[in-house]
């Protein structure tokens, strides 16, 4: 395939990804006091992925060769990649100092456990549809709720 090709590619595929790299830009835009820090070095993992791809396509116009562009590519995703991992990492700090806090506060942790959400989940999938069953049919069937 032709590099201009290729190039055009790369600005169409840009332009669309604004729905991963605008929230992004938003989330480091924010501050430190208002993200944290592994949200934050995420949403530059991000941005460094989509400045990589929006970097092929000029390096595609302007070099005949496969090289710079091979180069580019590489440079940017290692480094988007570094990012990501880097920000996982974070998150997983974050995570076992948030439990740490809140098994100070409450015994059980912030949240349900998993078996309690999983029947609550199960009470709303199986009453939902009945409510709304009865609630059709009975009008429809002339019965009528005492009163």
């Amino acid at each position: 395939m032709a590099q201009p090709v290729l190039a055009f590619g790369c600005a169409l595929v840009t332009g669309a990804g604004c729905v991963w790299y605008l929230p992004a830009l938003a989330d480091l835009r924010a501050g430190a006091a208002d993200r944290p820090p592994s949200r934050r070095t995420a949403a530059l993992a991000c941005l460094t992925g989509w400045a990589t791809v929006a970097a092929v396509g000029p390096t595609l116009l302007l070099t005949a060769s496969w090289w710079a562009p091979c180069a580019v590519t590489a440079a940017g995703g290692t480094a988007a990649a570094v990012l990501r991992v880097r920000a996982a990492v974070r998150r997983a700090g974050e995570r076992r100092e948030t439990a740490r806090l809140w098994a100070g506060l409450t015994p059980d942790g912030p949240l349900p456990s998993r078996a309690v959400r999983r029947g609550t989940v199960a009470a709303l999938a199986l009453a939902l549809p009945v409510a709304v069953s009865v609630a059709v049919l009975l009008p429809a069937t002339g019965l009528a709720l005492a009163r």
